[in-house]
């Protein structure tokens, strides 16, 4: 067994970065430090810090912190301009609604402008919605693949980021930037980024808590190369960083 311990950084397949922290409360505040300082360095240098945000469990208590002190206050909300990586095709008031879940844990608390804040329209029928944001995206970002400063994905017990499931054909899209998928366990649609998008990112952080999760991470940071079956290993950015944000516990198997 090996004795590293940890608060330690470990570098995986694809130089993936690999950040390991004693406890989720420990990596929650190293994910909403991290929003806090890169969205302050680029409010600075260019006047404005997009990010993509994402679903689940594992970025919640990072959410919350980023609308308590000392965050809420060094935050410079009028240039941060708010996305989703993904979201389940519902209302926003939806109880499995990554808008809602994001606005409860923290949009609703702070001082964002309300245009800042880009919602997929998950109350679209799926291919609407797609198109609709695929166009709030070039209307943002220009034409051609839209690069954020930084993307947040959660990496699901089967692999799969964002929407983006295995062996589905989703993985091959490379000509447009937002898609639609279908969950298949659930029978429910999705509005999802795609590869080119998620991949042209400046940073990409992973928020993976839990013991529940330390068999995909070992599995798609070590594990037999099969991108199709686990999908997170697909992140490969091109021009940017990939970090994920662990617990103790989601790292055992890489630690232990």
């Amino acid at each position: 067994m090996s004795t590293q311990p940890p608060n330690t950084t470990l570098t995986e397949r694809g130089g993936a970065r690999v950040a390991v922290h004693p406890d989720a409360r420990a990596a929650s505040a190293a994910i909403a430090e991290s929003f806090a300082a890169q969205a302050t360095e680029a409010v600075r240098a260019r006047g404005q810090f997009s990010v993509a945000l994402t679903g689940g469990s594992g970025p919640v208590r990072a959410y919350r912190l980023l609308a308590e002190e000392p965050l809420r206050s060094r935050i410079p909300w009028e240039g941060v301009h708010l996305f989703w990586g993904d979201e389940r095709c519902v209302p926003p008031g939806h109880a499995r609604s990554n808008f809602r879940m994001a606005s409860e844990a923290f949009i609703a608390r702070v001082p964002i402008p309300p245009e800042n804040v880009h919602r997929m329209r998950g109350e679209l029928p799926p291919p609407r919605g797609a198109r609709a944001y695929a166009e709030e995206l070039a209307a943002f970002f220009g034409a051609g693949v839209p690069r954020f400063d930084l993307i947040h994905l959660g990496v699901g017990p089967d692999g799969h980021v964002a929407s983006l499931f295995p062996f589905t054909p989703p993985l091959r899209e490379r000509d447009r930037t937002v898609t639609t998928n279908l969950h298949l366990p659930l029978g429910e649609p999705r509005i999802t980024l795609t590869l080119p998008v998620l991949n042209a990112a400046a940073r990409i952080e992973l928020p993976v808590l839990g013991a529940d999760k330390s068999a995909i991470a070992w599995a798609v940071l070590r594990g037999p190369i099969d991108p199709f079956r686990y999908p997170a290993q697909l992140l490969r950015p091109m021009d940017g960083e990939m970090a994920w944000m662990v617990d103790a516990a989601a790292a055992g198997r890489l630690i232990g």
